[in-house]
């Protein structure tokens, strides 16, 4: 079951809007123009939302500036799901309590024509390590290795999703007068995915337009020393790459990047080639 979202703005369009409006209107282009990490069947006994194809325009609503990448996603999901017409959005980001404490969180309550559904929303960055586990799954890691994707498929279907049958959800339902058992459980799972430089890497569970470039050692940088180079803060890993950035020479490049590997961070950062070929790529300290 698969979302299909896309959006491109007219250039003229961005070009009206003050700079942080129109960085958020990136970011959202670049969410929705980010692939389902699996389509049309399940994974991790998984099923993906489906939705039609939907018509995208420029963003009206506000936006908290400062909010972590996950937050912003959640937003971007409500948006995107708010223009299907048979879409209610019944509550968002409901906090399930025992008394004074927090048992967990239900990303989104919908529903779509006459069902009720359960959704929960996951953008992530992941890299293909063929040295880790044994199963295609078990292969992507995050970009500092302390997260991976089975790790984050066990949690949603033991941690996430059966909050909605947890006891002390019952009373947020009642009030939205749904019974857990009458709900479907979706996820929207988004992800970009990297591969080691120069390599051919197969695997046929997830999506292959996820891959959105490549990964290299900090050791291995001296070979793109006729490139430029640009990286964005966090938040706008979410875009594409944009063409009309302070693109830094390799010299310069290499002396910052260098402060972020020596703290064991791997940045998320834009090339250009000299034939002017642009790609996102990682650079590991690992």
């Amino acid at each position: 079951m698969v979302i299909t979202i896309h959006l491109q703005l007219k250039s003229h369009t961005l070009a009206t809007m003050n700079p942080a409006s129109k960085n958020i209107q990136l970011q959202y282009q670049g969410f929705l123009n980010t692939h389902l990490l699996w389509k049309q069947h399940v994974v991790y006994n998984l099923l993906q939302l489906e939705l039609p194809h939907l018509q995208c325009q420029q963003l009206t609503e506000l936006y908290v500036p400062n909010l972590r990448l996950g937050k912003r996603v959640e937003q971007f999901v409500i948006t995107a799901l708010k223009q299907d017409k048979t879409i209610k959005i019944l509550a968002q980001n409901v906090q399930i309590q025992n008394k004074k404490i927090t048992v967990g969180e239900l990303d989104c309550i919908l529903r779509k024509i006459d069902r009720p559904i359960h959704l929960e929303i996951v953008y992530k960055f992941y890299l293909y390590d063929a040295t880790v586990g044994g199963n295609e799954l078990a292969h992507w890691i995050g970009p500092n290795r302390n997260d991976n994707l089975l790790k984050k498929l066990s949690k949603l279907r033991d941690q996430q999703l059966p909050l909605l049958f947890n006891k002390h959800a019952k009373e947020t339902l009642i009030a939205l007068n749904l019974k857990s058992e009458d709900l479907l459980q979706r996820v929207c799972f988004k992800a970009q995915l990297f591969v080691p430089y120069k390599s051919e890497i197969s695997f046929n569970l997830l999506n292959k337009d996820c891959v959105q470039g490549f990964y290299v050692h900090f050791s291995a940088l001296e070979q793109f020393s006729l490139c430029k180079f640009y990286t964005p803060k966090k938040m706008d890993w979410l875009l594409e790459v944009q063409t009309q950035v302070p693109w830094q020479s390799f010299t310069i490049f290499y002396e910052d990047v260098t402060v972020l590997i020596a703290a064991q961070r791997a940045p998320l950062c834009w090339i250009k080639f000299p034939n002017g070929d642009l790609q996102k790529f990682f650079i590991v300290w690992w």
